[in-house]
């Protein structure tokens, strides 16, 4: 097999340092993941009507703060958050995804995902490495301008919310993206 030639291994190279060279030098404390949830949850209660009782309403809810994606035909993205349950955080989870095709430049967004039964949730905490559209499916919600949030229109057991997004890059999407427990 031959090597790689010169131009394919600078651009992995590239990919890897704009998806994650991006991002916050080392893994986050669980205080700046606290803080960031926080944040994150008070800025969709305000800017989202209605997210307030969708979240009351959801059995629990994993809240990526920042998600850094970057690319030049090979692209990744990372974000470390928490995953709370009754208002309180449980765990610490890592999302992370990898894509080829046409893509360039760098991102930041972030990710709330509801996950609105009780048997969702109990599959994706029981789980090693969850991935998603493998070993479940999420809904993205679009909540355009003047829409609001209701249990009584969405049904399904999980649904995402991606907003907030800085950058050159513009890509809605959760399908390959793997969520896996932090030790925090």
């Amino acid at each position: 097999m031959k090597p790689w030639p010169t131009i394919p291994r600078f651009a992995a190279l590239l990919c890897v340092l704009l998806a994650f060279g991006a991002a916050p030098a080392g893994a986050a404390s669980s205080a700046e993941i606290e803080a960031g949830v926080n944040n994150t949850l008070s800025r969709f209660t305000k800017d989202v009507a209605g997210a307030e009782a969708f979240l009351k309403s959801a059995k629990g809810a994993l809240v990526f703060p920042h998600v850094y994606k970057g690319g030049i035909g090979i692209g990744g993205e990372y974000g470390e958050g928490a995953l709370r349950i009754g208002g309180k955080t449980v765990d610490y989870y890592s999302t992370a995804a990898a894509s080829i095709g046409f893509q360039l430049g760098g991102q930041v967004k972030s990710i709330i995902i509801l996950f609105m039964q009780d048997e969702a949730l109990r599959k994706f905490r029981d789980s090693a490495g969850w991935k998603a559209g493998v070993d479940g499916s999420i809904a993205l919600i679009d909540i355009g301008a003047g829409r609001e949030l209701s249990t009584q229109t969405i049904k399904d057991p999980i649904v995402a919310f991606i907003f907030d997004q800085k950058g050159l890059m513009y890509n809605l999407t959760l399908e390959g993206s793997k969520f896996t427990k932090l030790k925090k």
